[in-house]
Formats: C-alpha cells, sequence, structure tokens
C-alpha cells in the first residue's frame, strides 16, 4: 500500500523462519503437497511452488482473496476477538480495558444500533439542508473534515513538509471523488459502465434510507455524479500522483486564495481549526482552480446534496441494516465479495483503526515474544551490511553517488515491534451505547491530534501502524522502516526453520523496506528524509534507464483477460522486491547452511531460500477484486512479485537449472541488475 509519504508492503504472506537450527529431516516448512511438480520452475515459478495450494484453497465467501497472508491476519483478527470479548466484560479494570471493551461492545449492540435509527447523523444532514448560499456550503465542508467525515471536494492534513522535514504543513490534495479511481468515472468499457450504474443505485438508496422521496433522491444521486465526475476530470493519474516533485507545490495563503477566488484560504484554516502559517503545500493546483469554478457556476442545492452524501457514505457501514447492506451490495460489485465479513470481525477492525495503540498494549502484553524483537534487529542489521557491501559493488554507480547512498542506509531510523511512546487517547470519551457516536469522536481526535502538530517539532517517535498488523512500511520523509508487532511472530519467526526460509521470506521483506528508500520516489529523498536530489546526472540516468526495463517487464504480464499490469504505477514496489530478495540472498550467502549445501527434503539450501520467496505471495483473488487492484494498487498480483523478482536474480536459474526455451528465461545479458 502506498500512503502519501510511505510504502508498505500491504499484502504480506510469508510461511518463514528464523535462525537455522532445524532438523534436516523435518520439512514442514517446504510442503510438497502444495507443489505442482508438474510445472517446470523455469515456466512459472510461482505455478511450480504453489500450484496445488492454490487449488485446494478457494476464496471463501466472506473475503475478496484468500493467500497466505490472509489466513494469518485471520489468526491475528481471532486473537483481537479474544481481546475484546474480555476488555468487554471487564470494562472496570482501567481506563485502556474500558475504552476499548466499551467500544466494542457499542459495535456489537445490533439492537441499540437498529433502535437508533440515524438520529446520530440527523443533526448533520438537517443543518446542511438549511444552507443559504455558497459561503456557507464552504464552511460546512470545512466543518465536516474537522468531524472525521469524508473530505467533500478535496483532502486535508497536516505533515512534514518534504523539503523541510522538521517543519510541519497543511497540505491541500485532489480528492472529493468515491469510486477507487479517476477512471472508474471516465472510462466507458463494460466493467466501469456497470460500476456507475451501481453507484447511482448506492447514491439513490442511501438519499432515500436518509428520507428524501424518490424523486428527490434520483436528483441528488445525478448531482453527486456530475459533481465528482467533473473533479476525476481534472484528477492527477496513480502514475502522475507518484512524482514528489510534481506533487510539490508550495503557495503562500494569499496566492492560493488568488488561484481559487471562491475559496478564502484564512477563513477556510481558521474554520479547520489549524493555525496555517503563511504558506501551504498543494499537490494539483489545476484541481483546485477547476473546483473553485465548479463552486460558481453549479447550483447550491446540487451542493448541498453533495455535502449530505459525505455524512451518508462516511456513516452507512456504522448505522441500521438497511444502510449496512446498501453499502455491501455495492461493494460487492467493486470487488465480488459474495458475503458480508462478520460483524464481530468488522468491529475489530474499527477498533483497531480507532484505538490502535490501546489495544496494540493488549496485543503486545498478551501475544508478543520479546526475543522475536532482538532477532529482527540482528536480521536487520545483516540485511543493512548485505545492502551496504552491493552499493560498494555496483558498476554503474559512481563514487560520489555511492558515498550519498551509503550514508542515507547508515541514517535508516528502524522501528521494531512497537512504539516507545503509546498514544493515550487523551479526552477522548467513549459510550457504551452510542456505536456511531464513537466512530465520530474517534474520527474527531484524530483530527485535532493531526491539527495539532502544527508549530511543534516534528514527532519522529509515530507510528503509522498499529502493532497488530502484519505489514511492514518504508518512510522517506524519516527515512525509517517499520516492522509492527504481528509480523514479528510465528509463522513469521519460527525458531526452528532454517535459515533458507528466514531470509527467503522475513530477510526479503527487511531488504524490500530498504529498497523504498532507493526505489525511483524513495531514491529522490537524502539521508534526512528531505526531498533532494543527491544524484549525479549521469547515475540517475542509468538508474532510470534500468528502471525503465521493470516497467517493460512487468508492463508484458498479462493478469486478467487483456488486463495487463501497469509497470509504471507498480514500479517502486517492484524494484523493492527485485532489491529485497537479491540483499536477502547475499545475506543468505553468509550464513552456515549456504556454505554446507546440504539438502532438506531434497532441495538444495538455495531453492529452498527461492521456494520459501514464492510462498509468500501465494494466494487466490476474485476477479472483480484483482481487476479494481489492477488499476489502483501500486503492487503487483502475487504471481508477478514471486516470478518477476526472480527473472533477474542469477542465482534462482542457477538453483533450479533454468534455460533458454524455458517461458521466464531471460538472457543474462538483458537481466535488470539495480540494487
Amino acid at each position: 500500500m502506498r500512503l502519501l509519504t510511505t510504502a508498505s508492503l500491504f499484502v504480506v504472506s510469508i510461511v518463514y523462519a528464523g535462525p537455522g537450527k532445524n532438523d534436516p529431516k523435518v520439512s514442514k516448512y517446504v510442503d510438497k503437497s502444495n507443489m505442482d511438480l508438474s510445472v517446470k520452475p523455469g515456466d512459472n515459478f510461482y505455478q511450480y511452488v504453489n500450484g496445488n495450494w492454490i487449488k485446494n484453497n478457494p476464496v471463501p465467501a466472506s473475503k475478496t482473496r484468500w493467500g497466505s497472508f490472509d489466513v494469518l491476519r485471520e489468526e491475528s483478527s481471532q486473537r483481537l476477538r479474544t481481546l475484546l470479548d474480555e476488555s468487554a466484560k471487564n470494562t472496570g479494570k482501567d481506563r485502556k480495558t474500558q475504552m476499548i471493551g466499551d467500544f466494542y461492545a457499542s459495535g456489537m449492540d445490533s439492537a441499540a444500533i437498529e433502535a437508533a435509527g440515524i438520529i446520530g447523523i440527523k443533526a448533520d444532514l438537517d443543518r446542511i439542508s438549511d444552507i443559504k448560499n455558497l459561503q456557507a456550503a464552504l464552511t460546512e465542508v470545512a466543518m465536516l473534515r474537522t468531524m472525521g467525515y469524508s473530505s467533500p471536494i478535496f483532502r486535508f492534513g497536516v505533515q512534514q513538509d518534504r523539503k523541510n522535514v522538521d517543519q510541519y504543513i497543511p497540505q491541500v490534495n485532489q480528492g472529493g471523488t468515491t469510486l477507487p479511481d479517476r477512471d472508474y468515472y471516465l472510462k466507458n468499457d463494460p466493467r466501469s459502465m456497470r460500476i456507475r450504474e451501481a453507484y447511482k443505485t448506492y447514491l439513490q438508496q442511501l438519499f432515500s434510507l436518509a428520507g428524501e422521496e424518490p424523486v428527490k433522491a434520483a436528483a441528488s444521486a445525478d448531482a453527486v455524479m456530475r459533481i465528482e465526475t467533473a473533479l476525476a476530470k481534472v484528477q492527477y493519474s496513480r502514475v502522475e500522483q507518484r512524482d514528489p516533485y510534481k506533487t510539490y507545490n508550495k503557495f503562500a495563503i494569499k496566492d492560493l486564495n488568488a488561484l481559487t477566488p471562491d475559496m478564502n484560504w484564512n477563513n477556510l484554516f481558521v474554520q479547520m481549526k489549524v493555525q496555517a502559517g503563511d504558506s501551504v503545500l498543494v499537490d494539483n493546483p489545476a484541481f483546485l482552480k477547476t473546483a473553485d469554478l465548479l463552486l460558481g457556476v453549479l447550483p447550491l442545492n446540487d451542493w448541498k446534496s453533495y455535502l449530505r452524501w459525505s455524512v451518508l457514505k462516511s456513516s452507512a457501514p456504522y448505522l441500521t441494516t438497511p444502510f449496512v447492506e446498501a453499502n455491501f451490495k455495492f461493494t460487492q460489485v467493486l470487488s465480488g465479495q459474495k458475503e458480508q465479513t462478520p460483524r464481530w470481525q468488522r468491529i475489530a477492525g474499527l477498533v483497531d483503526a480507532s484505538l490502535g495503540e490501546m489495544l496494540g498494549q493488549l496485543y503486545v502484553e498478551r501475544y508478543f515474544k520479546p526475543e522475536a524483537k532482538q532477532r529482527m534487529v540482528d536480521l536487520v542489521n545483516n540485511l543493512q551490511t548485505s545492502f551496504e557491501e552491493r552499493i560498494k559493488r555496483l558498476d554503474w554507480m559512481s563514487e560520489a553517488t555511492k558515498k550519498r547512498g551509503i550514508e542515507k542506509l547508515h541514517a535508516f531510523t528502524k522501528k521494531i515491534a512497537y512504539p516507545d511512546k503509546w498514544k493515550e487517547y487523551e479526552g477522548l470519551n467513549v459510550s457504551r451505547k452510542d456505536f456511531i457516536g464513537n466512530v465520530r469522536r474517534a474520527d474527531m481526535w484524530e483530527y485535532n491530534d493531526m491539527i495539532n502538530h502544527m508549530g511543534k517539532p516534528v514527532d519522529r517517535t509515530r507510528w503509522g501502524m498499529t502493532p497488530p498488523t502484519i505489514n511492514a512500511y518504508y518512510s522517506p520523509v524519516n527515512n525509517e522502516i517499520v516492522f509492527p508487532a504481528a509480523i514479528l511472530q510465528s509463522p513469521f519467526f519460527d525458531f526452528g526453520a532454517d535459515d533458507a526460509i528466514n531470509y527467503g521470506g522475513i530477510g526479503a521483506v527487511i531488504g524490500h523496506e530498504m529498497t523504498h528508500g532507493f526505489d525511483d520516489q524513495g531514491r529522490q529523498y537524502a539521508a534526512t528524509g528531505k526531498l533532494e536530489d543527491w544524484w549525479t546526472k549521469e547515475d540517475a540516468d542509468k538508474f532510470k534507464t534500468k528502471a525503465d526495463q521493470v516497467v517493460n517487464l512487468y508492463n508484458s504480464f498479462t493478469v486478467l483477460d487483456t488486463m495487463h499490469l501497469n509497470g509504471r504505477l507498480t514500479l517502486g514496489e517492484n524494484l523493492a522486491d527485485l532489491g529485497g530478495l537479491s540483499m536477502a540472498y547475499d545475506a543468505f550467502t553468509k550464513t552456515k547452511q549456504f556454505k554446507e549445501n546440504q539438502k532438506i527434503d531434497g532441495f538444495t539450501p538455495a531453492q529452498r531460500f527461492f521456494l520459501s520467496w514464492a510462498q509468500v505471495w501465494r494466494s487466490n483473488t476474485v476477479p472483480e477484486t484483482q481487476a479494481q487492484l489492477v488499476l489502483t494498487d501500486p503492487h503487483s498480483p502475487g504471481m508477478y512479485r514471486a516470478n518477476g523478482a526472480v527473472m533477474n536474480i542469477d542465482a534462482w536459474y542457477t538453483a533450479f537449472n533454468v534455460q533458454p526455451g524455458d517461458k521466464m528465461f531471460i538472457p543474462k545479458e538483458k537481466r535488470t541488475y539495480i540494487w
């Protein structure tokens, strides 16, 4: 998942290991019954390693995909359920348990939710209906943002300034649409048109459920579609959004006011409770200019419908059964999910998202093994050493750029397991009898916590993921790699497994996050986290040439029907996979297991390393979700993550005797070697 300032592994799905004291007769880490040995490794390595597992593990009805990672996430959910059930029964124990237990209990109290109806959002809907002019509508845009509703028109946040990372700055970005990507509004292929029709139906359903007569609900739905389509037309594509310079446009507030005459940003910032200073960052100035023009030409009633929609779509999953069912029915069209996720699991995920560092404390106390943290530190250090050695050996990079790259590598901050300082959620009130109120108050608390950064020193101790998250990420502005506690557990950390499994799994994960600091986006940030060019032009040109080779390889992969991967959109993750796997293999070659070269269950250490890598990405995905991900996800699907990386690693060819004529074979002189 790529956020505004982070790059994550996203769909981590790992079966891997620890230090390497495995009995050679034990083979539980590579189960041949999961493999399809009728497939040549050089024809489709992913299928060779995972073919029978894929055949025997269809996607459950309540999921949209199912793989190693999803199995682990399911186990993590069950752990959270245990903690939440206990907390709900023991709310008098302490403040932490009280808040977690009451939030969870309120979400599980379906009778109270049904009885409340839409009372939790009625005041907001009525206030919007009473809007009399455009300036009042803009005041509502600001107010809804402070209340935690889905941001109308634009996205707003307070984040680090990419060119001055020791300061926070207000940032205004393109937004205002509901569908997952602008192309859903603009393309006229059958799938996009079907989704738009389903979206119109969903719009009408929610307006009707909120009390509008059918004719009025249809008119409101049309108004929302007109506004969102107009906004989509001027949004940057997902590839354009990956350019940190294109999306860095600093405005003095007076100049931003001149760009958008109907939007007075001095007033908007005050209404959004932000002391803005004298400047603001904008990702897409043309978008804001067009949005401002739309404000002046579209009827006020259209904007009132659009603002009501912001309230309705943000609240639908937390209201009565008709709202929840309408929301899921539309989601089905987008994702192909057959059954609703169980209520307990939805609420558990919501509590994790809302009170993640409180719940994370309970998770760590119950399930985290402290020795895993030290083992992870050792592995990270091993991979860092491997990366440094690889940089020094590069034949395409000058010594000057190598020096700066190594400085950046040494400057990595490593966050492992859980924060040193926990959020206390001071001032947040949770009621056992007010579910939608809890959701809104938690969102408001998070918003206030964010804007309170303004004028304060940058807090580099903060985490972007909660401890129960099975994932990892790299932040370029902090130059940090982060591994939450949930990724540091069995089967992620199985101290009985051999090094081949370990380095092919978590080793490649660590290397993946490190490489994000040097992918097509991350390489543009210096050791301090500042967006700053530290490359010679010649080296940068060579990098771009090599990166284009990776783009072309992934562009050639056909995922679904005639849908090809977008190698430019997925470039950062593909580079991270290739770099991470390469340095993990280098680190593995230093182990005793590799040097002794003894087979386990018929496989050499090198083979087991690559088998472990491919097991990471095994998964089944329903076609609707797969099609959406091809359009929106910066990560390649599992098969192409497994296969694409090894196709450029010489050691894989040697390990499995891949020869010319095999479908995955790339001649050595055409393989891409970057990091």
